[in-house]
């Protein structure tokens, strides 16, 4: 009798690991520049991180990967590669915001496109609804990412670390949490 093979369906798809490992390094990014002593040789743990988030861009969108790449790539050659490390927070900020804005223009709203996995059916005050929570989280992107370039620019590295890898998470917390909270409100009026 022959045994039949164990599946790898309960193991992540390879492409699945890589997005984790992205996001990891992505998330813990400020705790790595501000708790390893990278300095000056933390530009080759930059290019990494740009080339991983190139590769698990789409086919069409792998052209906006050098709008990160050119300008850290420079930076690091003129001798800049610590603000060149420290600029990664304002890069994630920019794509999220262009991400978001983009498709405030080019409708459906990403926000409404996770509504509809679980609502189908979004009705007409639901899409309204979404399309205002996308431009809220636009304008979170736009004010964090403007902050996360002044602690580049004007902070010491003690700070630029709290800011970006504590007091940015806790604040996209809150307004996750809060919008969670009035979504509910809304939910319960419109169904009552």
């Amino acid at each position: 009798m022959a045994r039949s093979r164990p599946t790898n369906a309960a193991l992540p798809r390879p492409g699945r690991w890589l997005d984790l490992l992205l996001g990891g390094l992505t998330l813990g990014w400020p705790w790595l520049v501000g708790h390893a002593p990278l300095g000056e040789r933390g530009w080759p743990w930059l290019a990494g991180l740009i080339l991983l988030a190139a590769w698990r861009l789409p086919r069409g969108r792998k052209h906006w990967a050098w709008l990160a790449a050119l300008p850290a790539g420079l930076m690091a050659a003129s001798g800049n590669a610590d603000t060149a490390i420290r600029l990664w927070p304002v890069a994630v900020n920019a794509a999220l915001l262009a991400l978001f804005a983009t498709s405030l223009y080019r409708p459906p709203t990403l926000i409404e496109r996770l509504a509809r996995r679980q609502t189908p059916d979004l009705p007409a005050s639901g899409v309204r609804y979404t399309r205002l929570v996308t431009w809220l989280w636009c304008g979170f992107f736009a004010v964090n990412g403007t902050l996360a370039l002044a602690t580049v620019i004007h902070a010491d590295p003690a700070l630029w670390t709290l800011y970006n890898g504590g007091i940015a998470y806790a604040a996209m917390a809150l307004l996750f949490a809060g919008e969670w909270c009035v979504r509910q409100r809304v939910k319960q009026k419109s169904s009552s």
